[in-house]
């Protein structure tokens, strides 16, 4: 009787770390330490057959205002870096269908467009290039973004990735501020 006692709890134990576990896999690479001391990741996750990586910088709060930051981030217009240094950049294996916008496989660049209510993500065809420089023409499209309050705050920007049954969710948290879109995969 004692053996399964033992083996009714293992199995409850490895039922509850199995409902716990994150629905897309991610894997965590590190780029560089970055110039100002932001680190640079790319994160990888898997979603259905797609794979896709996000590589950025992940400055730290350090007491400051989530909002003053993506002012002094975007001094020439509303469109945030959102990261630090180099541009954030969005690479997947299979077309994601964020919200409304289509966005096939390749290499893209992320940026925000920070709202009091709503946020908008952009999606450039433009690569390479340094954060702050954005060009408007080069945009693959806009999709908007659903603006939460965190009960906790988050010092180190985040990007995530959920899967959900009908594709996943792309979200970035920082301070209290969490923003998301929805997408599904192959589109």
């Amino acid at each position: 009787m004692l053996v399964n006692t033992r083996f009714a709890t293992a199995l409850l134990v490895g039922s509850l770390a199995l409902a716990s576990a994150p629905a897309a896999a991610q894997e965590v690479e590190e780029v560089h330490p970055g110039k100002g001391g932001s680190p640079h990741e790319a994160h990888t996750w898997t979603v259905g057959d797609a794979t896709i990586k996000i590589t950025y910088g992940r400055p730290n709060l350090k007491g400051r205002d989530l909002d003053e930051l993506v002012s002094e981030s975007a001094p020439d217009g509303p469109v945030w870096r959102t990261g630090a240094d180099e541009a954030t950049t969005l690479d997947v294996s299979q077309g994601l269908k964020i919200g409304d916008l289509s966005v096939p496989a390749g290499t893209y660049t992320l940026y925000t467009l920070p709202g009091e209510s709503d946020w908008q993500l952009v999606v450039s065809k433009q690569t390479g290039q340094w954060g702050t420089e954005y060009d408007e023409g080069q945009d693959l499209g806009r999709s908007p973004m659903t603006k939460e309050t965190l009960s906790e705050p988050v010092e180190q920007l985040t990007f995530k990735v959920d899967e959900t049954d009908a594709g996943g969710t792309l979200a970035i948290e920082w301070g209290t501020t969490r923003v998301s879109a929805p997408f599904t995969v192959g589109q």
